[in-house]
């Protein structure tokens, strides 16, 4: 059994440095008895950083998902099962996505609230993130009027919440977004992970979050392309790296 220690570390920044024993060892990754490191989902990237194993540092690449958390190292043959390691992720990477992924909620909901927008995909990297929109009218959407929204809202000392709520009272909430995807959930989960962003968005999210609002910069819509019939695609970054 592998403990997913990102699920409960709130706020997702500064990830702490963590031990782990080697539990099963595949043809490129590492199972480790527990783990801080992000899996890949969401639109969210997975971690990277450095294993310490008898003084010796090796990098592992972008974490992966699945029944367990997946670590992929090029240096497969130097580990066995019951090593003891030490792991560092790298925590300027996943402050970035964690900032990226709480502006996400912001835009997705504020989106919603305007114009009825639907979010029906988002990908996020360090430097932008892309959110794909399906409106009722896509006419009324106007990019400034979104970005305006949205920062009146960053720094404004928003908190950012994560909340464990039984699968039954996700669906059920009246406030609650973006919970068509749950029917691909496996029913044996009965508990599911909520993010909140007091009175902005509600849903529920296994990505990392800012603890905050004041924690995030205002953001600029760089920019907007059709993707078919009622659809748009926006790209946005923080304005602080805007050159």
């Amino acid at each position: 059994m592998q403990e997913r220690l990102h699920m409960s570390h709130h706020p997702g920044t500064n990830p702490p440095p963590f031990e782990a024993s080697v539990i099963d060892v595949t043809d490129d990754s590492l199972i480790l008895s527990q783990s801080y490191c992000y899996p890949r989902g969401g639109g969210q990237p997975g971690d990277t950083g450095l294993f310490i194993r008898d003084g010796i540092g090796r990098g592992f690449s972008e974490t992966l998902g699945g029944e367990f958390i997946r670590h992929p190292v090029d240096e497969i043959a130097d580990f066995s099962v019951g090593d003891e390691v030490s792991c560092l992720i790298d925590g300027e990477r996943r402050n970035r996505h964690a900032s990226m992924h709480t502006a996400q909620h912001i835009i997705s909901a504020l989106a919603d609230d305007l114009w009825g927008a639907e979010t029906v995909g988002n990908q996020i990297s360090t430097e932008y993130t892309r959110i794909d929109f399906l409106f009722p009218n896509r006419d009324e959407y106007d990019s400034e009027t979104l970005a305006d929204a949205v920062n009146s809202v960053i720094g404004s000392g928003t908190l950012v919440n994560v909340h464990e709520w039984p699968r039954d009272a996700v669906k059920e909430h009246e406030h609650m977004r973006h919970t068509n995807f749950m029917e691909r959930i496996p029913s044996s989960i009965t508990e599911l992970r909520v993010v909140e962003i007091e009175g902005i968005d509600l849903c529920p999210c296994a990505g990392t979050h800012v603890g905050s609002t004041n924690d995030l910069e205002p953001i600029v819509i760089t920019s907007v392309k059709s993707k078919g019939a009622g659809k748009f695609r926006i790209t946005y970054r923080f304005e602080n790296e805007i050159t």
